[in-house]
Formats: C-alpha cells, sequence, structure tokens
C-alpha cells in the first residue's frame, strides 16, 4: 500500500493542468489588464496569465505622479482608469492622511486633478491598485498570478502560437496572444526579432539614439569637476563603487546599455503612516561615496523629485547625479533567467533602501538633508505584503520588437508621418542615463540622459504592435512595442501601455472574428471600433 500510494502521488504532481480562452494575455501590467477588459467588453474569453501577484505594474507600484504629456490624446480605458481615481479622490473617506484641500493641485504638465475633464493623474499605489482589480471583478476576468512562462515550451504550428506553459505545469492556449510584459518574454521565446540597447544613429537616421557623450540634458550629470578616484586625484588608487572602468564608446554609436532602472518609492512625511528607513542587510556605505563628493560641490537638489501624491506621500524619482537609479546594474537583465533577474532585483533594492538610510543617517550627508530625509519613511498603508516595498522594479527598457513598422524618433518628432494608428503619444524623447564613465580629463560624468521636447503629439502605428508575419500570425506586443532606443523613451509611459493595450485585444478580437492573422486584419474596421471606444488617433 505505501509502495502503491508514493507512485500516484508522483502521478499527481506532474499532472499538466491546462485552460482555454480566445485570447490568452501574458503580463500583469496596466496593459495587460485594459486589453483584458476590452476582449470581455468585444465579447470574447480572455485569461491574464500574470507572473505578478499584483496587478497594473508600475501605475499601481509607486509610478503616482503620472507621466502624461498631453492628456488630450489618452482616451478609451486608461481615460476610464484615471476617471475612476478621479471618483475615488471626492470621496472623503479617500482622504486620511490629508483634508483635500490642503493638498493643492499639482501635476507633471497639468493640474493633478482636472474637475473640468473628471480625471486625476496623480494617485497613492493601493488606490490604482484598487481600480484595476475593479475591473477585472466587474468583467469576471480570470487571472493566474505568479505563473512565470516557461520560456522554452512556447509551442507554435503554422506560424501560430497554439499554447503556452507555466513554470508551474499550467498550460493556457488561444487563438491570440498578447505580450504585455515589460521584458517581452513570451515575445523572445515565440521566435519573434528584437532589439536590446542602443542603436547606432546610422541605423535610422536618428540624432539622439546612440551613445550621448558630451550630451547632458536635465540636471542628472556633474555639474562640477569631481574625481572618481578614492584618492582624489590619485589613478592608482582605484575607482570608487558605481563608476565604470570601461571606455564610453565613440558618441552616436550603438551599444548594448539600457537605461537605469530604479524602484519608485512611496513615501510619507506623516509621523503616524511613516516608517523610518532602517539599515539594510549587507549596507555599506562607502557605496555612496561619490554623493558625499558631490554634497561637498555645493549641490542641494536632493528633494526635487519627491513629487507629493495624496495623503501627505511622494512619488519618488531619480533626480542628479548620483540618486535612486542604479545605474550601469542593469545592462544584462532583459535577456536574464529569472534567477539572475531576481538578483537584480535584490542589487537594485540593496541600492536604494541603502542610500535612504545613508542620507538619512550618516554624518557625512550636510545636516540640512539628514534632517530634511529624517521626516520622510516609507509610507505604512503601501505595499503592506513586502514590508511596505514596491513589488515592481521600474523596468523602464528591456527588449524592443523589431515589427512590421518601427517607430523611430523622426516619427516621434513628426518628421516622418504615421499611417494607420491605434493610439498615440505625447511625451518628450525622455532616456534616463546608461553608463557612469571616467572622461579623458580624469573626472567622472554621466551619459544617456535625454530630454527633447517634441512639438505635438504623435500617431503610433498598428505596425508597431505586431511581429512580421513570417515570425508570428497571431501575437500582439502592446508594451515591448517595436521602436528604436530614443522613441521608446516618449513611448514607454503607463497611460500609452494602457491605450496600445486596449488597441491590441481589439485587433487580436478583429483576428479571430475574421480569422485571419493579425497582420491582415482590416484596419478600417480596426479605426472603426477603436473610435467607438473613445481611443484618440487624431
Amino acid at each position: 500500500m505505501k509502495k502503491l500510494f508514493i507512485v500516484i502521488t508522483l502521478s499527481l504532481s506532474i499532472t499538466t493542468y491546462a485552460q482555454k480562452a480566445d485570447v490568452i494575455i501574458y503580463g500583469g501590467t496596466a496593459a495587460a489588464v485594459t486589453a483584458a477588459v476590452q476582449v470581455s467588453k468585444m465579447g470574447k474569453s480572455v485569461i491574464i496569465v500574470s507572473p505578478d501577484t499584483h496587478l497594473g505594474g508600475l501605475s499601481s507600484n509607486g509610478l503616482g505622479f503620472t507621466d502624461t504629456g498631453n492628456k488630450s490624446v489618452i482616451g478609451g480605458q486608461a481615460r476610464e482608469f484615471y476617471h475612476r481615481v478621479y471618483l475615488h479622490y471626492q470621496q472623503p473617506g479617500a482622504w486620511q492622511w490629508q483634508k483635500q484641500s490642503e493638498y493643492g493641485n499639482k501635476g507633471q504638465g497639468t493640474p493633478a486633478m482636472d474637475g473640468t475633464e473628471r480625471t486625476m493623474w496623480i494617485f497613492e499605489p493601493h488606490v490604482a491598485e484598487q481600480v484595476f482589480e475593479d475591473f477585472i471583478k466587474e468583467h469576471h476576468i480570470k487571472v493566474y498570478r505568479n505563473e512565470w512562462l516557461n520560456r522554452k515550451t512556447v509551442q507554435k504550428k503554422s506560424g501560430k502560437i497554439i499554447a503556452i506553459s507555466t513554470l508551474s505545469n499550467k498550460t493556457f492556449s488561444g487563438k491570440v496572444f498578447i505580450d504585455a510584459t515589460y521584458e517581452g518574454d513570451l515575445m523572445a521565446a515565440a521566435g519573434v526579432r528584437y532589439h536590446v540597447g542602443r542603436e547606432a544613429n546610422s541605423v535610422y537616421g536618428e540624432q539622439w539614439n546612440g551613445i550621448q557623450t558630451g550630451i547632458l540634458h536635465h540636471g542628472h550629470y556633474f555639474k562640477t569637476d569631481i574625481s572618481p578616484y578614492k584618492i582624489p586625484g590619485d589613478a592608482s588608487s582605484g575607482l570608487l563603487p558605481r563608476v565604470s572602468d570601461k571606455n564610453p564608446g565613440k558618441k552616436g554609436e550603438g551599444d548594448n546599455k539600457i537605461q537605469a532602472y530604479c524602484f519608485r518609492m512611496c513615501l510619507s512625511d506623516n509621523p503616524d503612516n511613516r516608517i523610518p528607513f532602517t539599515k539594510p542587510p549587507g549596507y555599506d556605505s562607502t557605496q555612496y561615496e561619490l554623493l558625499v563628493r558631490v554634497f561637498n560641490s555645493g549641490w542641494r537638489e536632493t528633494f526635487n523629485k519627491f513629487d507629493p501624491i495624496p495623503n501627505h506621500k511622494t512619488d519618488v524619482n531619480n533626480h542628479g547625479p548620483f540618486s535612486t537609479d542604479d545605474i550601469g546594474m542593469n545592462y544584462d537583465y532583459p535577456e536574464a533567467s529569472y534567477e539572475r533577474r531576481k538578483e537584480i532585483f535584490k542589487e537594485h533594492e540593496l541600492y536604494q533602501k541603502g542610500l535612504m538610510y545613508f542620507l538619512a543617517n550618516d554624518s557625512r550627508v550636510p545636516a540640512e538633508v539628514r534632517t530634511t530625509m529624517s521626516k520622510w519613511g516609507l509610507a505604512k498603508d503601501e505595499f503592506t505584503d513586502n514590508g511596505n516595498w514596491p513589488h515592481q522594479l521600474y523596468v523602464r527598457e528591456a527588449r524592443r520588437m523589431t515589427g512590421v513598422d518601427v517607430i523611430t524618433e523622426n516619427e516621434v518628432t513628426g518628421k516622418k508621418p504615421v499611417s494607420e494608428p491605434v493610439g498615440m503619444g505625447s511625451y518628450t524623447l525622455d532616456a534616463h542615463n546608461a553608463q557612469r564613465y571616467v572622461k579623458e580629463d580624469g573626472f567622472v560624468q554621466n551619459e544617456g540622459d535625454i530630454g527633447v521636447d517634441i512639438k505635438q503629439p504623435y500617431k503610433i502605428s498598428y505596425g508597431a504592435i505586431i511581429p512580421r508575419k513570417e515570425e508570428c500570425q497571431n501575437l500582439l506586443v502592446p508594451v515591448c512595442v517595436s521602436s528604436s532606443h530614443i522613441a521608446y523613451g516618449s513611448i514607454r509611459m503607463e497611460p500609452v501601455f494602457m491605450i496600445l493595450g486596449q488597441s491590441a485585444a481589439t485587433a487580436a478580437v478583429l483576428a479571430i472574428e475574421g480569422k485571419t492573422a493579425v497582420q491582415d486584419v482590416n484596419y478600417e474596421k480596426l479605426k472603426e471600433q477603436l473610435l467607438k471606444d473613445k481611443q484618440r488617433l487624431e
């Protein structure tokens, strides 16, 4: 009997769990949710297979100070999300730690709360997550959480994905698939072409794409001469931590480097809702020696990107030459194994938690900075199951598909026309630093931070969210879209991902109904449906 019991147990443990739906969406981002809602609204079955437990991506993981650009081009399900955020903050109970009248109304290039349009663009992480969960509940969408794609077992037949499997031996089969991840894992596993890193400017006839040594935009560079050596001015003493010993490369050429990642921390300065910064395991104060030298040069912009969100909280973003961006520590992330990605995640977490503790406690930090930083701490009522730390690393850029169309800075800046639009973007060409290196004069500098304003909103073509037909006929990619590095710097905004998620879902349903490849969807029918659903295409 004992042997029989063991045999039965083993056979059960390898049983494959199978699910079917018209559309299978891989990812837990805001794009995944808007895509699923749209499929449901159009009467087809849909399943979200999410590696994340918490839905919403960066929109519900600290990025509450929304990069809107021109909000008039944000329509459809994306605008509905911001409308529901607005409705939440009309409730007196939403203002637990602050009176609404005390909040102010500062947004990024737009008021935080727009009473005329009934939208709100600035919000707390838990509020965003609840809106996404409400969408899921209202539309009865099946979500499988903490399910990681088995990147070796994507099943294809006759140019189409038949099924995907997860590491827990679950299998999901569908008619059309949508990769809504920041990394593009399904896209890559399906054999679709993509690019990682910066293309040379010569590839697409661009100005701002490749290596940008000597170009100093924003304020995220060293404005004074600072030595990167352990003994200032003595190269033989070795480099300080967080400085590369590699040649930065030739201006305009391509490389494998990507813009830096960070966590968008949600901090509070309310003593009743604040957890003081503690020394993280593995803390090493020498990692921040370069920042001490920045302070000693007179720099005092530590709190310039503590952007206010409701209830005495802030969405903290990188600012200055040495900040929350962990420059140069993410190059292998896009194509890394899950195990390696976890290591990179932990490296960023230690760096950033250590930075906060350092700023609040180290005697080498100017007293006024320490005093102010000590008034801040992790918000006690956010990310309550994760030590009040965001679940999601800000993967600003990973793989980018090389699809039917490639959006470049020329399309973004209006130099080239875009046909068959499925959404619009409007943010500046915006890339964070990609490396920190030693210049020929022996001083340290950052490279890769680009901020170029664009004159007007631009169109994003249908061809930018579909692969080439010979590679895969039933996959749409609304997040790792087909674009150059610098064009992606504008496209990569959360409202745009929501817009493209909805448009991708619309195309998926039309492909199913027309029994065609996604590349053969009738654009006029697609456009008609998008406009009906209040997408903004002009």
